[in-house]
């Protein structure tokens, strides 16, 4: 055989692998492309669950907020009730010195029946206003002691009266509801 034979045959078997090679390659390729959009698939979120997530948050998120601004509102409505009574019950407070000044002013005797009865009417009409502010005298002479409504001065032994029983009102207290203005200043009998 001559050289150039022997290189063609030479030749022609190293060309045959490198054709072969090109051919393996290609479907190695496609497989790897086939892999690639199933790993996509799998990865990828399906849209519909996700917004179906996203929708569940969101309508969370708002009731969260309407029960937060019910109760924001639900607080303000108590708040501004609560200041009201306190502004009442305060601005009351301030009047009852002149009640007692009336008060002591009746006590005390006159011959002039004209003051006298001038008196009275503002004590009346004083009297009518503080009832209109749902704000009313606490009953106490005679009545069991409550420290929560008397404020106890003065102790006395008397046999008539019960224990801890009110014996005298040295100033009159007042209730607005359930709160206290002023606790009625009193003697208990012991």
């Amino acid at each position: 055989m001559s050289k150039k034979e022997k290189e063609s045959q030479t030749s022609a078997p190293e060309q045959e692998p490198q054709e072969e090679v090109k051919q393996e390659t290609p479907p190695e390729e496609t497989v790897q492309q086939e892999e690639a959009p199933k790993q996509e698939e799998t990865s990828a979120p399906d849209p519909v669950e996700s917004l179906k997530k996203d929708l569940a948050a969101r309508e969370d998120q708002l009731l969260r907020l309407a029960a937060e601004y019910d109760n924001f509102r639900r607080r303000s409505v108590r708040e501004k009730s609560e200041a009201y009574s306190k502004a009442k019950a305060d601005a009351a407070e301030k009047f009852l010195p002149v009640y007692d000044n009336l008060e002591r002013a009746l006590n005390q005797g006159t011959e002039d029946q004209a003051f006298l009865k001038g008196v009275e009417m503002t004590m009346n009409q004083l009297v009518k206003v503080l009832e209109s502010l749902d704000i009313h005298k606490i009953d106490a002479l005679g009545k069991p002691f409550d420290p929560n409504f008397h404020n106890a001065v003065m102790h006395t032994e008397d046999e008539n009266l019960g224990e801890n029983v009110v014996a005298q009102v040295f100033q009159t207290g007042f209730i607005m509801g359930d709160r206290v203005i002023r606790h009625a200043m009193v003697q208990v009998a012991n």
